[in-house]
């Protein structure tokens, strides 16, 4: 009896799990690194096709204002689990790898798939727009996600006098 019970639950684990295996449809420029789609442009006012792919307005807001506040992402860490799962070392690692010298950025896809990637990365940004200090920023966001949230990313402390 307790086998017939044991037959769902491993169809449905089975499919997921084959769902889960399949690679995602990736572009010509687009490489999958730890999961996630990383994507190259010219410049940060070129946005990558992955977020087309998710046609999520408010997900494509949120990394439009990490490109505008790459400076103070970088000194705000994620509390995702990333720091430990992809080797982020900020939140800004969530959305931009690589900001090369040319200004051509390599995006990440990863926030597209993180609430709490996103909400990090928004409320540090409001915060700098309502003129906080760096420090201040960094003070909210680790209080606030010191408690039910994973091991932060090893984000440095911003500079004195951000």
């Amino acid at each position: 009896m307790r086998w017939k019970l044991l037959i769902p639950i491993f169809l449905l684990a089975s499919t997921l799990l084959t769902a889960c295996s399949e690679s995602p449809k990736l572009q010509e420029n687009q490489t999958v690194v730890n999961g996630d789609i990383r994507e190259p442009t010219t410049s940060k006012d070129v946005l990558p096709v992955f977020l087309k792919d998710t046609n999520n307005q408010q997900i494509t807001s949120v990394y439009v204002t990490a490109s505008k506040h790459t400076d103070l992402l970088q000194y705000m860490p994620c509390y995702c689990g990333c720091g430990e799962s992809v080797g982020h070392m900020s939140n800004l690692d969530c959305f931009i790898h690589e900001t090369k010298q040319d200004g051509s950025l390599v995006w990440d896809s990863h926030g597209t798939t993180c609430n709490t990637c996103m909400a990090i990365a928004a409320e540090a940004s409001s915060m700098q727009d309502q003129g906080k200090s760096y420090k201040e920023i960094r003070e909210f966001i680790d209080n606030k996600y010191k408690e039910g949230y994973a091991k932060p990313t090893p984000t440095p402390l911003p500079p004195a006098g951000k």
